[in-house]
């Protein structure tokens, strides 16, 4: 089971007002990924990202030519399909904007290899904003 659990501070975005937490389970069937519950956690607006829905059962298709599920396939799915609204404030260019710490099985994703990290089954996927307010 693939546990992803994001939190992004309101600090990230200024028109929201509480801190919120993203948290989707999956498991690896063959050469795809069955996420089999999203629940999205958030107050004060941060919802909106995801076009205000809380909770989705969502599939993720690996291209073909793949064999495994890496961060750089799991950032590029939650960017075209969970998030709905201002990518910007979770994303940049391909990867997660400076400020946001990844952690892969507790453990920074710069000494799994980034992007090219490969996400197994029962990985807990970690991102967390560095950056708030004083």
């Amino acid at each position: 089971m693939v546990k992803i659990v994001t939190l992004l501070p309101a600090q990230h975005l200024p028109r929201f007002k509480t801190c919120t937490c993203y948290q989707f389970y999956s498991y690896l069937a063959s050469s795809k990924i069955l996420i089999c519950i999203f629940s999205l956690k958030c107050s004060g607006g941060l919802e909106l990202l995801c076009d205000s829905v809380k909770i989705h059962s969502i599939n993720v298709d690996l291209p073909a030519e793949e064999k495994k599920l890496t961060m750089k396939h799991l950032l590029a799915w939650v960017r075209s399909n969970l998030i709905k609204e201002r990518p910007e404030m979770f994303m940049k260019g391909d990867t997660v904007r400076p400020g946001v710490l990844v952690l892969v099985n507790d453990c920074d994703w710069e000494l799994s290899g980034q992007l090219d990290t490969t996400l197994e089954d029962k990985d807990v996927i970690v991102f967390i904003s560095t950056l708030h307010g004083g």
